[in-house]
């Protein structure tokens, strides 16, 4: 199976431009294609793992990608899928999320040269005068055809600022920009994304006379609709200080029965004939499915160790309910402790377990805090140096679970 069937198969494929001369380009090995992230945080998510994904088919088959760090589009903030303004980040913020995203970046994309390019719109939109940029750029856009555009429209109720409108603009100008510098002839991106994507391909055609192609990613959504890779506590990360290997594994260990193989289909690199047979599984066999997704998930992500680590823990707890070796592990400092003790608002935000004591309170009065299998009754429960010398298991909701020592 040629690798444009192959993502076709995989539910991979949204929307494109020209089906049949993408088709020809990527599976002859002649697209050098982009996908731009914003660094709207100091790690990649889940949202971004598909687009890494896609990028690495790609490359296995001969491709070029171009990953676009969006240290220029940053400053703006895309519009698409929010109802109100992004906060405006300062260039430092900014300048230290691309420089996470690189690093992350290399774990699943080849760079070097006839490999990958890494680049930064930051280089060229941030010298760009304005007066020449209305002229030259501006000129090509129509503002009632912008106005029309998804990514624009629910907005428009509680008010679009100029300078997210301008975001579309920008976009179209990187496409422009990477195909002038080097060739890049394709783009890639999410669903949502489809009206900055058209528009680059416009300008190209306006200002070079030449044809350049779209394709969207269809979004990851679980069987009810919703955006997958978030969670009560926000997004699962793919830095593991941010979302442990564990808990980035009890992620996909806990998908739901109709999204298990969808999953499997379009984010891992398990053969296609291997996914198609267990659509025959049920009962039982899901949750053997659900296993070989969350480890091999965390395989790409964190490295073939982590992912066993993080299946013998998943084990340990909820199968053999015996070994907690390696359960995720919190070591407070004892000048954290105050007359040898510790509040266990304060111990559930030093374990990463609530982000606030608000958040910490209401989860105990809702029952769902337990320490070595006890529910905590009250918000107001000191936990001892002693205790905690051995280690104690804090248990938030089913799931959950992080050993705490003191050092």
């Amino acid at each position: 199976m040629e690798v444009y069937d192959e993502l076709v198969a995989r539910g991979l494929i949204a929307q494109v431009t020209d089906q049949d001369e993408i088709r020809e380009l990527v599976n002859n090995g002649k697209a050098t294609f982009y996908i731009g992230f914003d660094p709207t945080a100091d790690s990649l998510h889940v949202g971004h793992f598909m687009a890494l994904c896609l990028m690495k088919r790609l490359q296995k088959a001969g491709n070029r990608p171009v990953v676009l760090i969006g240290g220029g589009t940053g400053y703006v903030g895309d519009p698409s899928g929010r109802t109100d303004m992004r906060s405006m980040m300062t260039p430092e913020i900014i300048q230290h999320n691309c420089d996470c995203f690189k690093k992350q970046m290399e774990r699943f994309i080849e760079f070097g040269p006839d490999k990958a390019i890494m680049a930064n719109n930051a280089d060229w939109l941030l010298k760009l005068n304005y007066i020449e940029m209305l002229r030259d750029v501006g000129a090509c856009f129509s503002v009632n055809n912008m106005l029309r555009a998804e990514c624009y429209k629910q907005r428009m109720e509680k008010g679009l600022s100029f300078l997210e409108f301008n975001y579309m603009i920008m976009q179209a100008y990187d496409f422009y920009h990477l195909y002038k510098t080097y060739g890049c002839n394709m783009q890639f991106g999410g669903d949502d994304q489809w009206s900055n994507m058209l528009a680059g391909t416009e300008l190209i055609r306006r200002k070079l006379g030449k044809d350049a192609y779209a394709m969207t990613i269809t979004l990851l959504t679980n069987s009810e609709g919703k955006k997958m890779g978030k969670t009560a506590n926000g997004a699962v990360w793919l830095d593991p200080n941010k979302t442990t290997p564990f808990e980035f594994f009890q992620y996909w260990r806990n998908v739901g029965d109709d999204d298990v193989l969808k999953c499997m289909r379009m984010l891992t690199f398990l053969p296609l004939e291997q996914i198609d047979e267990m659509d025959k599984w049920e009962g039982s066999q899901l949750n053997e499915a659900k296993e070989i997704l969350a480890y091999e998930l965390t395989k790409l992500v964190h490295g073939k160790e982590e992912a066993e680590n993080a299946k013998k823990t998943s084990h340990a707890l909820f199968i053999d309910r015996k070994d907690d070796s390696y359960m995720p592990t919190t070591e407070i400092n004892i000048d954290k402790l105050t007359d040898n003790s510790i509040g266990i608002l304060d111990l559930m935000i030093l374990s990463g377990l609530a982000s606030s004591k608000s958040e910490a309170r209401r989860l105990i009065n809702q029952g769902g805090v337990f320490i070595d299998d006890t529910k905590v009754e009250s918000t107001d429960l000191n936990i001892t140096s002693r205790q905690l010398k051995n280690g104690i298991k804090i248990r938030k909701g089913k799931k959950t679970y992080r050993k705490v020592l003191v050092k």
